[in-house]
């Protein structure tokens, strides 16, 4: 069930990339999908990439640490810190390098909205500032959030 939107809103507009998608599952299975380490080593990142967890604990002050392996043979650290969970609404948290002197963690709302059987996952990071936000564009962090959503979807099919 692909759809892509990709919008922006209000004030914080220039320093947001909101993104969402609709699956044919339910929400609990979505959200299950989304904080099992051993699930999410399976669809994690845009395409070509791997993913290493190290820890996963999903809860307030919990944190995920992994290695984004890129087809290019780079790896890209990450550290996220859970700041809310709500079991299966919605995710909150910091999202950064786990290396020193990166730029500052951008944070990142999950929502999982049931619609009857159909959940809309929506993706919203929110850089601390505009620059920083165009950086990660420049990147690829829309296209990548497409690829890897798409992702999850062909890993929802097989659950």
């Amino acid at each position: 069930m692909a759809t892509r939107n990709h919008r922006l809103s209000g004030k914080t507009a220039d320093r947001e990339i909101v993104i969402s998608r609709l699956y044919d599952t339910p929400r609990e299975l979505v959200f299950r999908a989304w904080t099992s380490p051993e699930h999410v080593r399976h669809w994690w990142g845009p395409n070509g990439f791997t993913t290493t967890t190290h820890e996963m604990d999903v809860k307030p002050d919990g944190i995920w640490r992994f290695i984004m392996h890129g087809p290019d043979g780079v790896d890209y650290k990450n550290k996220i810190l859970f700041i809310e969970v709500v079991e299966p609404e919605h995710l909150v948290y910091a999202h950064g390098g786990d290396d020193e002197g990166n730029s500052p963690p951008f944070h990142v709302t999950v929502t999982f909205a049931d619609l009857g059987g159909v959940t809309e996952l929506t993706l919203r990071s929110l850089f601390v500032t505009a620059a920083q936000r165009d950086e990660n564009v420049k990147f690829g962090a829309i296209e990548g959030g497409y690829q890897t959503l798409e992702r999850l979807a062909a890993f929802l099919a097989k659950m």
